[in-house]
């Protein structure tokens, strides 16, 4: 096994001063680091763009990877994989598997974090492919070889102390030669010297798609947006029209009293899943989960009243399906089964911060929140699972045949009884029938 690399790698090229053809490449490349970072480039481009000057400035560069952790519920790193002969960039997404576990533990990666997790500062490794199989001591240098690699470096960088999860704890980059004898001094100080100002870029980026992130995570992918955008003075909300989709547990109360919270979390998970899944191709946005229940919206902004109203109808009646066959599964297991209520309501409201100086929720307000609340709580006298007002009806200009007529009735708090129209009944599914492939993740792991 080669020995172990020192803590930093040297500048191998002489550099008595940056006024030699070297220096000039590495003053050029660094402000162009620095000028890129300032201007929020994304880090695709910053890394292709890093990639493509080494190039122009003579390295045989053939393959180059960037990888990062996040902070996402979904992925828990990203990265680039860069191909001079195929002239593009891949990104890709880390949900780490458990069938990957042996291939990142043999990983050049993996022993780079190994070893900055022991202390030492911006371990790197390089390996000469080319020179034999000592040189290959990690699994996917023989594959590089294999395909005409010949030199190999890697290097990470931390950021912040021990890590920042909030910028992402770090970025690890990989670049790999094709030409006889590899790297020469001169590619190998270019990189040395230039890399620290690139991974500088690269974390301010991480920090905005970390934050990006976390605020549709936490606020939804519309009011996240906007927060991010700078929608945060208390008071500052905007009116829109809006049709509303509120859900929520029938007898959530009971269960919970009766199971242990685990499976309490459980249930809600799966339940809010079925539900946002329904909305999530239709354009609907989840403003917010208030316990049991669910509150989502489709602004007219982007479609007509008539559309919108009735993707938000196919997105109840599609959540009604699936929810027969989350039912069917929790059977299987033994589990009791779960009924969801839904209303659909439509009208103007007000969207945006409202709260105390110091905690602030991005919400909707108005008369139509309330009513689309009251009419959920007529589900389960009225005996149908689905909604809608008088309101969301006539938006569909002509009605909907899955709708029926049932009678005026009394909301609590609303002076005038309101025209409800129920959803008819939809037959459970034959087992097996409509089943969707789950989908997984975009990436194996951080390899090399």
């Amino acid at each position: 096994m080669p020995p172990h690399a020192p803590a930093a790698p040297p500048i191998h090229a002489p550099l008595d001063s940056f006024d030699s053809a070297l220096g000039h490449r590495i003053i050029d490349t660094h402000i162009w680091a620095v000028e890129q970072g300032l201007r929020g480039t994304e880090s695709e481009q910053l890394f292709d763009g890093y990639c493509q000057r080494l190039v122009v400035h003579g390295a045989p560069l053939w393959r180059a990877h960037a990888a990062m952790e996040t902070l996402h519920p979904q992925w828990n790193g990203y990265g680039y994989t860069w191909r001079r002969d195929l002239n593009a960039i891949h990104p890709e997404q880390y949900i780490f598997k458990a069938e990957d576990e042996q291939i990142w533990l043999k990983s050049p990666f993996y022993r780079l974090i190994e070893r900055a997790r022991a202390g030492e500062p911006e371990p790197w490794i390089r390996r000469r492919i080319e020179q034999g199989p000592e040189q290959r001591d990690f699994p996917v240098l023989e594959e590089f070889f294999g395909q005409g690699g010949t030199d190999y470096f890697a290097r990470l960088f931390t950021f912040g102390e021990n890590g920042d999860p909030s910028h992402g704890t770090g970025v690890v980059y990989s670049f790999t030669a094709d030409r006889p004898g590899g790297f020469s001094e001169e590619d190998m100080s270019l990189m040395q010297a230039t890399l620290p100002a690139l991974s500088l870029a690269m974390k301010a980026d991480a920090g905005h798609v970390i934050a990006s992130g976390l605020l549709g995570a936490y606020l939804g992918a519309d009011a996240g947006r906007r927060v991010h955008n700078g929608a945060v003075r208390r008071g500052s909300v905007t009116s829109i029209h809006a049709a509303l989709w509120y859900a929520d547990i029938r007898g959530f109360t009971a269960a919970s009293d009766a199971a242990p919270g685990a499976a309490i979390v459980d249930l809600l998970n799966d339940v809010f899943e079925t539900l946002t899944a329904s909305l999530r191709a239709r354009g609907g946005q989840v403003l917010k989960f208030i316990g049991d229940a669910l509150l989502a919206t489709f602004a007219f902004e982007a479609a007509d009243v008539e559309t919108t109203c009735r993707r938000a109808l196919d997105a109840a009646a599609e959540a009604m399906a699936e929810l027969d066959a989350l039912n069917a599964a929790r059977s299987a297991k033994g589990l009791n089964p779960v009924s969801v209520d839904i209303a659909l309501h439509c009208g103007e409201v007000l969207y945006g911060n409202v709260g105390a100086t110091d905690r602030l929720d991005f919400t909707v307000i108005g008369p139509a929140v309330n009513e689309v609340a009251r009419i959920e709580a007529l589900c389960e006298p009225l005996g149908r699972n689905v909604l809608a007002s008088a309101e969301f009806v006539a938006a569909l200009k002509g009605g909907d045949a899955r709708l029926e007529a049932l009678g005026r009735h009394a909301l609590r708090g609303v002076r005038e009884a309101k025209q409800i129209f129920g959803l008819a009944p939809i037959l459970p599914r034959a087992a097996g029938e409509g089943d969707h492939a789950k989908h997984g993740g975009g990436g194996s792991g951080l390899s090399g």
